[in-house]
């Protein structure tokens, strides 16, 4: 079993309040999950947090009844199951980001679905030459970069839309617009799972790199990597620098340290 650690906290809404996070992690035996509820840039609907919240406990049901399965088909049940139970209707729902991480006896598996990134530390080839793997989906940036995400109608306009990105809302089949990697175990070192709070600390900010982040949580703990975001952005409160939607968004950041036993 690896060593896991996890540090959580709550931002502020759009308003710049405080609120509950929207963030959801689960620690399985064999697996961890972080679902990162979206802010609902419509009143009506039920926040995002709501959603992941619902997504995450059935993926963890699911995974606990049968916890070699797909990790695609698993996330293509739990997502139909919880429209099903709620009624949700596509582009009149909430909206979470998934990351898996699940470790078999030979193999380690992660799934992406959005903007929460999972990072794999190895020495093989898969790892490539600077030893890390970083598992992104990248579509959703991307819209941000070209501007084509300004209002509420342009995100659902582009939510699950070949030409936009995929997320886990009421369509089943976003699912297969996954991620995946799959590493030999005893080639993994050690994984992060981040939300997209934490993640920006590296894309934007460029405050650590990914190997600078597992070496920070190792030495001090996950909380002195949610504590520097935090401080970069308390340094910039108007978002003159890095221009972003909260001040402060909702953080989670979980290690996975399958070298952990070894250095005991």
């Amino acid at each position: 079993m690896p060593e896991i650690v996890i540090a959580e906290r709550a931002g502020v809404g759009a308003d710049g309040l405080p609120r509950p996070t929207e963030d959801h992690v689960v620690v399985l035996d064999n697996a961890v999950l972080l679902l990162d509820g979206a802010t609902s840039p419509d009143p009506s609907l039920p926040p995002g947090g709501w959603y992941a919240e619902r997504l995450a406990r059935r993926l963890a049901d699911d995974l606990r009844t049968a916890p070699e399965a797909d990790l695609t088909d698993v996330l293509t049940t739990a997502i139909a199951v919880v429209t099903a139970e709620n009624e949700l209707r596509p582009q009149r729902s909430p909206s979470s980001t998934v990351a898996a991480v699940r470790w078999l006896d030979d193999r380690v598996d992660a799934l992406v679905l959005a903007d929460s990134p999972v990072i794999g530390f190895g020495d093989s080839e898969d790892f490539g030459t600077e030893g890390v793997d970083v598992v992104s989906d990248d579509r959703l940036a991307g819209l941000r970069r070209r501007g084509m995400l300004q209002t509420g109608a342009d995100v659902r306009r582009r939510r699950n839309a070949h030409d936009g990105f995929w997320v886990a809302e009421a369509d089943p089949g976003a699912a297969a617009h996954s991620v995946r990697r799959s590493w030999r175990r005893t080639d993994v070192d050690a994984v992060l799972l981040a939300s997209d709070g934490v993640s920006i600390g590296v894309d934007q900010y460029t405050l650590f790199d990914w190997r600078g982040v597992l070496a920070t949580t190792r030495a001090n703990g996950p909380d002195a990597v949610l504590d520097a975001v935090r401080t970069a952005e308390k340094q910039d409160p108007d978002g003159e620098r890095w221009p972003r939607p909260k001040r402060h968004d909702d953080q989670a950041l979980v290690l996975v340290d399958f070298a952990a036993c070894s250095r005991v």
